[in-house]
């Protein structure tokens, strides 16, 4: 409600142009062009009410050379251009429409700036570790449906009431950053004052410390949208079951309550959302629900599969202890594993597998149920499988634990000590079953670890092969009575009762003598104690290696691996069970419960913002994956992706990415943004800013994507972003 002249300094301040020769507009009848030759002068056509509010836009455009050059010009003395634009309402038009590209060069100046077409090719300070900043903001600066609302009047929608938001400073601050690097100064720009706003809401984010893009990314929108939501005052809502309505009545329920809430510059370009299902493993409830999304953070392959090495033992003496490698989902269950081995080891129709973890020569726990999550398996573990017969399935189970003497020195004396060794044999026992019998599955068990007689004195770890081996194992009736006979069955091996670790040492088990299984909850522990005589008949190295989960090598290089972005969101999107830390509370059986989740697109929103999640945190290590991803730059179709299913189309176009060079602890970011008025991609590396080739985006340091949606043409749902 100002004079023109206040009016044409609070718009000067606004957009920090120092009082330099502009063009202010008057929208709020008739377009007319109110800037005045002299700053005390009112034009006639301008004159307004006193009470009546102006509603004024600045065109920020390069000058003349009369203006720009001439160090004697006078700001009383201005030279005025005919404005090409159509829609003078619409300032924004400039960059989201590409008018300032289609402007014709010989209207701007040749001296430092090369014309309206070059707006927003500014560079961004390092100011000490802030490149993931720059980087992310350059991708933010370059939207542009969020420039085109920066550059206008947004301030009337800061919300100065919201508890969520930071009083409108956030939004204040990327406004100010924003219009300067859209300016037709070309000077890299000091993002300061925007950084000490941010470390003064984000403490995370202060000091100069390397921090992750993405993760400041989703703090600025969020920060953004709190600062700009249009609703002063959120109204409550409670979530209603589906109740078997249809999934589309419940989304669009879901959806208009969120938009009661949250309505803001970011929700109308950056907020899409998603159907989540949860169902429980154990009463097969069914809980659905539509959630918002800012932005989708995809897996990459190599991180939804894991390696996973097994050893499998028979528990008929007829085969030999072989590991596999085999694939299965990272989060997968224990059903995944047991099939997946099933596969390579050939398992017969009538065999079953039981998988255990041995710790310490003892089995630490069975997976027994099939939905165990292989999340808490680590890589460091040691797993084996038994192939049990289906038929025996009923008996109970015998568990061979190992030990053997070894000297140690104490005071300066040798003396001997039972040490554990070895993995555990697994058997089915009849519950009737005496010490013979006891002593006849261990040394069935054993069949496939007897030394060839022309080796008994040497020891299969010192070079015999297995082709030696599998022509010369003799059977168990010849190992009883060839290897162990008389007195050396009596002395060679020891067997007694024992606990589940094998640590104490309970009644002997003795030939011919029943051996009661009460108590012991149909498995029976028995402690085998071996003697030399004993150990140098057997290969004791098969029955002592068994390999780790996975193994890591340090130096070795692997090949740098490959996938779609296709790839990555059907991992995004597939089946699978919840983490033990987030568990869900079923109301059907009133606990938590290990529910299984599946995710699907619904609604997208006009720039879709995806995360390809290369860095990796375990207990130990941080890792970042450096896998290809092939993303489409045009066309990036999700048509068949969405669950709604109706007659919109989903094509998305590229406009910017964010790289992220070099290690977790070193890396450098940078951005690649596609210049709409130049129709040309720029490589943005903090203050520096060039050109570069189409061909050039594809790299395997693309972290953060950012695509459009195009017009689509032959439908009649159109969507032009």
């Amino acid at each position: 409600m100002d004079n023109a002249i206040e009016n044409y300094k609070k718009a000067c301040k606004i957009f920090n142009v120092d009082f330099e020769p502009v063009h202010v507009w008057d929208f709020s009848g008739q377009t007319n062009l109110i800037f005045m030759n002299e700053w005390n002068r009112i034009p006639q056509d301008c004159q307004r009410q006193p009470d009546q509010e102006i509603l004024l836009e600045l065109q920020v455009s390069l000058l003349l050379d009369s203006v720009n050059c001439r160090g004697d010009s006078k700001k009383d003395d201005l030279s005025l251009q005919q404005s090409h634009i159509t829609n003078p309402s619409y300032c924004g038009s400039l960059v989201g429409n590409g008018i300032l590209g289609n402007m014709s060069s010989d209207s701007y100046t040749n001296g430092g700036s090369k014309g309206v077409g070059n707006l927003g090719l500014t560079g961004l300070e390092n100011l000490g570790n802030t490149c993931f900043m720059n980087s992310a903001i350059q991708c933010l600066a370059h939207m542009p449906k969020l420039v085109d609302y920066f550059l206008g009047d947004y301030m009337r929608e800061i919300n100065h009431h919201n508890p969520l938001g930071m009083d409108g400073e956030i939004a204040l601050a990327f406004g100010d950053l924003l219009r300067k690097l859209w300016s037709p100064d070309r000077t890299p720009v000091s993002p300061r004052f925007f950084k000490a706003k941010l470390a003064r809401f984000a403490p995370q984010f202060s000091g100069f410390n390397q921090h992750d893009s993405q993760e400041f990314l989703a703090f600025l929108l969020d920060g953004l949208h709190e600062d700009l939501n249009r609703v002063k005052c959120k109204p409550y809502f409670e979530a209603k079951d589906a109740c078997g309505r249809p999934d589309e009545e419940v989304a669009d329920e879901y959806w208009k309550n969120h938009l009661a809430r949250n309505d803001s510059i970011i929700v109308d370009i950056c907020q899409g959302q998603y159907r989540s299902t949860l169902v429980c493993p154990v009463c097969n409830k069914v809980s659905v629900t539509f959630d918002p999304f800012m932005y989708l953070s995809l897996p990459l392959p190599s991180t939804t599969m894991r390696s996973m090495t097994v050893t499998v033992f028979s528990t008929d003496g007829s085969l030999r202890p072989t590991s596999y490698t085999v694939n299965v989902p990272k989060h997968g269950k224990s059903k995944d594993l047991i099939q997946a081995l099933s596969n390579v080891c050939s398992l017969k129709d009538d065999e079953s597998l039981l998988v255990a973890e041995v710790y310490s020569n003892c089995i630490l726990r069975y997976l027994e149920d099939p939905s165990d999550s292989l999340s808490l398996i680590r890589d460091g573990d040691r797993l084996v499988a038994y192939r049990l017969s289906k038929d025996l399935e009923k008996l109970p189970l015998v568990v061979f634990m190992h030990q053997r003497m070894e000297e140690q020195g104490i005071h300066n004396k040798m003396l001997g000590q039972w040490k554990a060794f070895g993995v555990p044999l697994i058997a089915r026992i009849p519950t009737t079953g005496s010490g013979t019998t006891i002593r006849s599955l261990f040394f069935k068990l054993l069949n496939p670890f007897v030394l060839p007689k022309d080796k008994e004195d040497g020891n299969l770890c010192d070079g015999a092969s297995e082709t030696d081996l599998s022509s010369n194992i003799p059977d168990c009736e010849a190992t009883i009575n060839d290897s162990l006979t008389g007195k050396l069955v009596e002395d060679a091996l020891q067997f007694h009762v024992t606990d589940v670790k094998g640590q104490t040492t309970h009644a002997k088990i003795e030939l011919n003598e029943p051996v009661s299984l009460t108590g012991y909850q149909k498995q029976l522990h028995v402690l085998v104690s071996w003697q030399d005589t004993a150990l140098s008949n057997y290969d004791v190295c098969l029955l002592s290696s068994l390999p780790e989960i996975y193994k890591c090598s340090l130096f070795s290089k692997r090949p740098q691996d490959s996938a779609s972005l296709y790839a990555c969101l059907e991992a995004f999107l597939r089946e699978e069970p919840l983490g033990p830390e987030d568990m869900w509370y079923c109301p059907s059986c009133k606990k938590h419960q290990q529910a299984s989740k599946k995710l699907d697109l619904w609604r997208l929103p006009e720039v879709l913002v995806i995360h390809l999640k290369r860095f990796s945190y375990s207990r130990f290590m941080k890792n970042k994956l450096e896998t290809f991803v092939d993303f489409p730059i045009h066309n990036l179709d999700l048509s068949n992706y969405i669950a709604h299913k109706s007659d919109q189309a989903y094509p998305y176009s590229l406009y910017a990415v964010s790289n992220h060079y070099g290690n977790m602890g070193g890396g450098h970011y940078t951005a690649y943004v596609y210049h709409e008025g130049q129709d040309c991609w720029y490589d943005f590396d903090d203050r520096h800013v060039a050109s570069m080739t189409e061909d050039s985006i594809q790299t395997s340091a693309a972290y953060v994507l950012f695509y459009r949606r195009v017009q689509t043409k032959n439908l009649d749902k159109q969507v032009i972003s």
